[in-house]
Order: structure tokens, then C-alpha cells, then sequence
């Protein structure tokens, strides 16, 4: 569905494919340089990997394999469906490069597989990985989306994220320059920021030359660093995080889409804020509030 005020993420796929196209997460078995010493340890002190990433336990099982798992569950209701492979589970360009490009190859060897999302760290991507992947871009979609989480430097440092806002920017122009497709993620609410700070993030996002902005209320879950000072974060209700929506599609130009709003974790793993809402119910909360609000 396109809604008239910001450009979704259907209307976004629909712009670069003919026909039905749904995005397979894989697991590689990637770790995370914030977790192994390479960058810090602990990693960051929301993040568990879990709650985003339903097939946590795949990583033993082939790239291939768990994407053709994934055409079987799509291929009975849309036998034409063309897929993305999402790389999404911790830091996906961090290794060796061989290895990295024979699994992404892997990925685009799967009937129906027409590209590549590859999630990683801002400071995660080197320039001979770029050169290979621009290679990979003559022939396929390749989209890079990168954990920016806010632009405030001393909150990336509070909830070690243990990268800078420098370093998006750096990553973002050179991926830019090798002709693939960006995303950025970023996370609203993060210890600390005031509303103010967070409108100042998509600012800054929206300057960078990006494709897709992903967005998320701040979650606080069970087996995070993030757990032990509930009582120090608050989290947004759902008015208040659908009021500071409505601000962020007014300052996200058309060219931009926004692929989501929210992200709903495990309940088991989830502390706060318990919504009670399915992702696709809060969009239609927005879109109700943007239309009343015009």
C-alpha cells in the first residue's frame, strides 16, 4: 500500500521489481566485533540478537538450505514470488572475504533468490568488500543496510555501540559511490535522548544519500545489559511514539522510504513497553493520525 505522506516500503520494492518480492533472513553464523573483543565486549546494552532474529539456531544449517525453507513456506500461496536473502544476525561483513562473497554467491545461487540485504556496522566495511559487492550489483539488487542507531555520538558511546556517527557517514558515501543500495537503521528513545535529539537524527539520516530509513521505538528485553536499569529508561507509550511518528514523516522527504516504525519482540523476552500491538496495527494507528492530522 502506498500512503500519500511517506513512501513505503512496498511502493519502494515495486520501484526496483515486477511481481511479488519477500525479503528470507538467513543466519550465516557472523558474530559481532562489539562482542569478541574486536571492537568491545558485551555488545550493545539493548541488543539481544534473539529478539530480532527467529532463526538464531539456523546458523548450522547452509545458506541455501534455510532459503529453500523459506520459498517452501511463501512458494504454496505465491508460486511466483521472488525472494531477497537478508543477512541480518549480528555484524554480516565482518570476516573473511572470501568467505563472506562465497556465502553471499551461495545466496544468489538459490532459484528466485534476485538479491541481497546485507545488515552490518558502519565501521564494518572495507573498500575491498565494497569493490567485490559493486561487482555483485551489475548483475543483482544489493542493498547494505547499516545499525546507525542515533547520530549523537555520547549516546552510541552509553549504549556501547563502540563505532561513531563519523563512521555512517564515511560508509554510507562509499557505499553510495560503489552504486548499491543503502539502509539505516536507527533506534527512537535510546537512554538519554530527548525528543528533540531524536528529530535530529532523521535529520541528519535524511542528508545522507540513503534509499531506506528503518526505525524502531527503543525495547527493553530480558538478558541485556539495557534490563538492569529499567527504572532509569523510560519507554514510550503508544500515543507518544505515534505523535513523534507523525513529526518523522514530515521530515523524510518522498525519495526516502521508510520500511517500518516499530519492531515487535518476544513477549517472554520483552520488558517494555508491552503495547499490545501487532506491527502492521500501528501502522494503520499512524495512517489514521496522519490523515486526521492533514
Amino acid at each position: 500500500m502506498s500512503f500519500p505522506l511517506y513512501t513505503d516500503y512496498a511502493t519502494y520494492l515495486a520501484r526496483h521489481f515486477t511481481g511479488k518480492v519477500q525479503k528470507l533472513t538467513v543466519n550465516a553464523g557472523f558474530t559481532c566485533p562489539n562482542r569478541d573483543g574486536s571492537k568491545g565486549r558485551g555488545g550493545c546494552s539493548y541488543c539481544n540478537n534473539s529478539s530480532f532474529s527467529p532463526n538464531l539456531d539456523a546458523a548450522s544449517t547452509s545458506v541455501s538450505a534455510q532459503l529453500e525453507a523459506g520459498k517452501r513456506f511463501f512458494e504454496r500461496k505465491y508460486p511466483h514470488m521472488k525472494y531477497l536473502a537478508y543477512f541480518q544476525s549480528y555484524t554480516n561483513t565482518y570476516g573473511d572475504i572470501d568467505r563472506l562473497l562465497a556465502l553471499y554467491n551461495e545466496a544468489l545461487s538459490v532459484e528466485g533468490v534476485v538479491g541481497l540485504i546485507i545488515g552490518t556496522r558502519p565501521d564494518m566495511m572495507p573498500d575491498r568488500l565494497l569493490d567485490r559487492l559493486s561487482q555483485i550489483a551489475t548483475r543483482h539488487y544489493v542493498m547494505i543496510e547499516y545499525g546507525a542507531e542515533s547520530c549523537h555520538d555520547a549516546t552510541l558511546q552509553r549504549v556501547n555501540r563502540c563505532h561513531s556517527w563519523a563512521d555512517t557517514v564515511d560508509a554510507v558515501e562509499r557505499t553510495k559511490r560503489a552504486s548499491l543500495h543503502v539502509g539505516l537503521h536507527l533506534i527512537m528513545g535510546l537512554p538519554g535522548e530527548t525528543r528533540q535529539m531524536m528529530l535530529q537524527t532523521i535529520q541528519q539520516a535524511c542528508r545522507l544519500p540513503i534509499d531506506v530509513l528503518k526505525l524502531h521505538q527503543l525495547q527493553i528485553l530480558r538478558g541485556t545489559r539495557l534490563a538492569l536499569e529499567t527504572d532509569q529508561v523510560p519507554t514510550f507509550s503508544v500515543d507518544e511514539y505515534l505523535d513523534l511518528c507523525c513529526e518523522i514523516v514530515r521530515l523524510v522527504p518522498p525519495d526516502i522510504a521508510i520500511e517500518r516504525f516499530t519492531s515487535s519482540a518476544p513477549a517472554d523476552l520483552l520488558i517494555s513497553p508491552r503495547w499490545g500491538l501487532k506491527n502492521y496495527q500501528f501502522v494503520n494507528l499512524l495512517h489514521n493520525r496522519l490523515t486526521n492530522s492533514q
